[in-house]
């Protein structure tokens, strides 16, 4: 093990002080590093950045686009319903709140790997082998939970991204459903549309790799930009007096905070974004691709929670497409390029599950690899399609995911690894990190026991209130 220590003279975190310029203002360091940081540059030690090696690097431009893009998915749907769970005035603080929390945890996520590069002496780190070289190399008491910290990180991320296939699946067949009832005048299975969409997402899903899933990518983009362009249209249209909206609702709170994280939340995206970076120095900082990307997705969201809940108040669907109205040709053109966006977006989501799966399987899948690799594709496709069978519904489901999944592995993860790593160099004047991580921590177990409790109420309902149909 190489001996490198935070308030050593031989620990090299260059990036702490001369890449991290801090976030809000703060600075995260120990006062003698930025002379650590020095010497080691002055020694010619390792430096990750410099070493890293990618084929097609990414500009800070690209990958701020590719943040955008991986930020602003269908989550951004549910915000008007998130905003009548919180009230319209909430619901505006709450989501700055949730969004500064998300965003300063992706924030610790990178500087800790770029910590654990000069530790390692490794170039690039996933979200998982953070966590497991955190621990490792963390004091004695961690080291034996690295297995677990890697498995649990893996784990959450699958779970995450097979639940929101799930959700995409319902929110094609909700919005399709709305416009055959439109166009044939008679009722239908939602549960019946889902099962149809087996075959058409099988297929997405048979898609080799990423580079073939691209082009559907792009188009997922413009079908996307240009419902949300009209929805935008609509929201404005009409619009009552603010009095005639609920300001605050605290018994619906804990629904609202599970949907905001579900949609706000992009732990699982920034090391891949960061890994590819040219010059992944530029990620982090006050004015970092992070922040100017976070900064404009929760200005966004808020707007369309804000004017969707106003415009439509105590009707606000789950999704608020489904709010427009039917008869209109703009309003079934913006459900028919939302159901589009979201049916050839689901490949990318897929591809996260597949990846993790298969990386635990295939070393022993030496006989027709690739005849495994595509029956696995048909079960966890039809895994997925089963589980929207079973729950139908959009906001519940998100709230669920948002609340178990995203709390953990967004909130508080990055926080348990950013203590491991400052346990044997302190935690600053007055032990600021030790609190501010114990609040971040609070607030993750309130989301995930509160945000859960509450979704899994919802989804009760369904079974309850409404008749399966």
């Amino acid at each position: 093990m190489v001996n490198i220590v935070d308030g050593g003279a031989k620990h090299a975190p260059q990036e702490m002080e001369q890449f991290l310029p801090g976030e809000g203002g703060k600075t995260y360091h120990i006062q003698p590093r930025k002379a650590d940081n020095e010497q080691a540059l002055g020694n010619n030690e390792f430096d990750p950045f410099a070493h890293r090696d990618n084929e097609h690097p990414t500009s800070d431009n690209e990958t701020l686009t590719h943040l955008l893009k991986a930020s602003l998915g269908t989550g951004i749907l549910g915000m008007p319903i998130a905003f009548m769970y919180s009230g319209i005035i909430m619901g505006i603080f709450a989501t700055i709140f949730t969004a500064f929390v998300c965003t300063h945890c992706s924030y610790v996520l990178v500087k800790c790997g770029h910590k654990l590069y000069y530790k390692t002496r490794r170039t690039k780190m996933t979200f998982a082998e953070i966590a497991e070289s955190a621990f490792q190399k963390g004091p004695k008491w961690s080291r034996g939970f690295a297995p677990v910290a890697k498995f649990s990180i893996l784990f959450g991320l699958f779970l995450t991204y097979f639940g929101t296939c799930s959700v995409y699946t319902v929110i094609v067949a909700k919005n399709f459903e709305q416009l055959i009832e439109h166009w044939t005048g008679t009722e239908v299975s939602s549960r019946l549309l889902i099962c149809s969409l087996l075959v058409p997402l099988i297929l997405i899903a048979w898609v080799p790799n990423l580079k073939y899933l691209a082009p559907v990518s792009m188009v997922a983009n413009v079908f996307m930009g240009l419902g949300l362009g009209i929805t935008f249209y609509y929201l404005t249209q009409d619009l009552p007096p603010l009095e005639s909206r609920n300001y605050l609702v605290l018994g619906t709170l804990p629904s609202f905070f599970s949907i905001t994280i579900f949609a706000m939340e992009a732990i699982g995206v920034v090391m891949p974004l960061e890994n590819n970076m040219k010059t992944p120095q530029n990620f982090l900082g006050l004015c970092g691709v992070l922040s100017q990307g976070m900064s404009g997705v929760t200005l966004i969201y808020m707007l369309l929670g804000f004017l969707g809940y106003l415009r439509y108040g105590e009707d606000t669907q789950q999704s608020i497409t489904l709010n427009l109205p039917v008869h209109e040709w703009p309003a079934q053109a913006v459900k028919v390029l939302i159901a589009l966006a979201v049916y050839c977006t689901f490949g990318l989501q897929f591809y996260v599950c597949l990846e993790i799966v298969w990386d635990g399987i295939k070393e022993k899948c030496t006989k027709r690899p690739m005849l495994v690799n595509y029956v696995l594709r048909t079960v966890l496709v039809t895994a997925a399609v089963v589980l929207a069978i079973s729950v139908p519904t959009i906001a519940p489901f998100m709230g669920l995911i948002g609340a178990f999944c995203f709390s953990i592995l967004g909130l508080i993860f990055p926080v348990l690894i950013e203590l491991v790593l400052h346990w044997d160099t302190g935690f600053g004047k007055y032990n600021w990190i030790l609190w501010k991580n114990i609040v971040i921590c609070i607030c993750g177990i309130g989301a995930l026991v509160f945000g859960s409790l509450a979704a899994i109420r919802d989804i009760v309902e369904v079974y309850t209130a409404v008749a399966p149909q």
